[in-house]
């Protein structure tokens, strides 16, 4: 046998040991994940109706940003060309109170000194953007399924980021099909859906939880990779209605659904300078009131229109040109949330659609806060028959093709 041959053959022993050795890994972990037996969608229900914004004060708004990426894993990841510096400083002058940023699996404190800061990440490393957005992290989870995700799998890992994270966040759902409406119906055991970010629109997915009856809020967040890239910072935040900017009061307000999200309007060709001076343009939500059975809106500026929407994101209620609309509960009404859409010639000569507020919902309850006692709970006996079978099967086609392998090598 040549040095080559023998070369060749313990290479190729070894790159099949490691293939092996991946597949039997990730097998291991997908004949693990327990079953579930899932509440079904209950839409919210009660005759009093709870108001999130109750005691608001509108001038307490702080704009926050929780998904950025930096330098991280030696610059392995994207952002690679992001410092933090250049992250802080830009997200500074264009007004946010708040920057937070969220690395890939790590959870950066170059800021931890700051009173704004909150230690967060973004959870995933599987093939598809099956990711989550930790806020108030305490540490980093390195379990995830990377193939492929059922609604089990997705249930697993939501509920292993629960204890060690203040608030749990599904990231992006709509991006590549990683959360599928489907999905938000039955999935519990979180916090906030980020239906916001430059990449994505994922108010569907939002609509879909809110009406089988989680109470989850409005994330909206850049979720930028390029710090140089107008078109991708700015483009998106969330207003936390806090009376100072420490980290765990603008946690808890947040958690309690005291924020809304936004979609600010941009031209095509706007520099950072027009980003920054635009920023202090902005308006601001006023009030959220519930006066018996009647939601009040209130804000500043120019809006187009107030669209009041329900059950799927049906559209309830449109009124146009004014800057305080109300909404009357009909019996049928299970929640009712506002987007508001502003007139861009708060910013620009040009007449047209601008910034959209996506305000979080109002409920309906027995008078406490929506609170999510239906959880996901595991079924032993459906999850130990998995097991059995499926381990069993594995080492049956492992030691089936272990031979079948030798039997190759020898000939």
């Amino acid at each position: 046998m040549t040095l080559n041959n023998r070369f060749f053959r313990i290479t190729f022993k070894g790159l099949v040991f490691i293939i092996l050795t991946f597949l039997c890994f990730e097998l291991i972990i997908y004949f693990l994940v327990p079953v579930y037996d899932f509440p079904p969608p209950q839409p919210f229900s009660g005759e009093k109706i709870y108001n999130p914004y109750a005691g608001m004060d509108s001038t307490h708004w702080r704009k926050a940003n929780f998904h950025f990426h930096t330098r991280a894993w030696g610059g392995l990841t994207s952002g690679r060309s992001n410092s933090n510096d250049a992250f802080y400083n830009t997200y500074k002058a264009l007004g946010y109170d708040a920057p937070q940023i969220s690395n890939y699996q790590s959870i950066d404190e170059s800021f931890r000194d700051s009173a704004f800061y909150i230690p967060g990440y973004e959870h995933g490393f599987g093939i598809r953007k099956k990711h989550q957005i930790l806020i108030g992290a305490r540490r980093v989870l390195w379990m995830d399924y990377s193939l492929v995700q059922n609604l089990n799998q997705k249930q697993h890992i939501l509920n292993l980021l629960r204890p060690d994270n203040d608030i749990v966040g599904i990231a992006h759902p709509d991006w590549e099909g990683g959360y599928s409406l489907n999905d938000m119906l039955y999935l519990t055991n979180y916090d906030l859906v980020e239906a916001l970010d430059h990449n994505w629109r994922s108010i569907p997915q939002w609509d879909a939880a809110l009406s089988a009856g989680r109470p989850v809020y409005i994330l909206a967040d850049d979720d930028a990779h390029n710090i140089s890239d107008p078109f991708e910072i700015s483009r998106m935040c969330t207003y936390i209605n806090s009376p100072d900017n420490h980290g765990a009061t603008l946690v808890k307000a947040l958690k309690a659904g005291m924020a809304f999200g936004a979609d600010i309007f941009m031209s095509s060709d706007e520099s950072f300078t027009q980003k920054a001076g635009n920023a202090g343009l902005i308006p601001r939500v006023n009030s959220v009131e519930v006066k018996g059975d009647t939601l009040w809106v209130s804000v500043s500026g120019k809006p187009l229109k107030m669209t009041f929407l329900g059950q799927y994101g049906e559209p309830r209620k449109i009124v146009r040109l004014a800057n305080r609309a109300w909404y009357k509960f009909k019996p049928e009404d299970t929640y009712i949330r506002t987007e508001v859409m502003f007139l861009k010639y708060h910013m620009y000569p040009a007449v047209g659609p601008g910034t959209i507020f996506y305000l979080n919902p109002v409920f309906r309850t027995d008078g406490t806060p929506p609170g999510n006692p239906l959880l996901a709970e595991i079924n032993w006996p459906r999850t130990w028959i998995l097991r059995i079978l499926g381990l069993g099967s594995m080492a049956a086609i492992l030691a089936a093709g272990w031979v079948l392998f030798r039997r190759r090598v020898k000939g």
